[in-house]
């Protein structure tokens, strides 16, 4: 069964962007120890409004439906709520262009 990925863009709060690339770097290994993502390495990128930008892949909708449940998944949640707010991808100015360009993040 293939794989869902996914494009999620997370807003850093005012003064919080070295916090939220902390979190985002142990989203996808946390998700990788519940068994809810695949192998795939996950790619992040920043927009010029810094933005942060990041493509991975579930390994199904029921695992994306699983998290939703899990208590580890929930408390990396309440963290990053804390430092960012998710918005829509639309909403970053690069994704407007046909071709949108992003600085690549370690």
């Amino acid at each position: 069964m293939a794989g869902i990925v996914v494009i999620v863009a997370y807003r850093p709060k005012p003064g919080r962007e070295k916090e939220l690339l902390e979190i985002v770097r142990k989203r996808v290994p946390t998700l990788r120890a519940e068994d809810l993502v695949t192998d795939r390495v996950p790619v992040m990128m920043r927009a010029k409004d810094r933005t942060i930008i990041e493509v991975s892949e579930w390994k199904s909708r029921e695992a994306i439906e699983a998290a939703h449940k899990n208590p580890r998944v929930l408390a990396m949640w309440n963290e990053f709520f804390a430092v960012c707010d998710c918005v829509p991808l639309k909403t970053v100015p690069e994704a407007e262009t046909m071709f949108a360009g992003f600085e690549p993040v370690d």
